[in-house]
């Protein structure tokens, strides 16, 4: 895996919203897109959903990152190593220890260090 990059400048993608039970049952259906005739319309569209994915994973991953900081927070009597931090969620040891330092930077307020 990469190394956890924070980008400078946020997107403002479409939100994403969570699709009917019914409709997410169906595997031809994705956030409505099938429904699109107008290929300029369905490009744009699923422009703006591949961006907002990017975005929420971007997202999600600073959350792994400040989860992981906290749980190696020395101060902690139940601190985890870095490496059962990587095995609860199946990364390497090496990026584990990536993470929390990167969860460090974030909860310092200084990402980009």
């Amino acid at each position: 895996m990469a190394e956890p990059e924070r980008t400078e400048r946020r997107l403002r993608p479409a939100p994403l919203l969570f699709e009917p039970s019914e409709a997410a049952a169906d595997p031809e259906h994705f956030f409505d897109l099938e429904s699109i005739d107008d290929p300029q319309e369905l490009l744009v569209r699923a422009t703006e959903l591949a961006l907002a994915f990017r975005a929420a994973q971007d997202r999600a991953m600073e959350f792994q990152a400040v989860a992981a900081a906290q749980l190696a927070d020395p101060r902690r009597f139940d601190r985890l190593s870095a490496a059962s931090i990587a095995e609860r969620v199946e990364w390497t040891e090496d990026y584990a220890r990536k993470m929390i330092e990167f969860g460090e930077d974030l909860l310092k307020g200084h990402p980009d260090d």
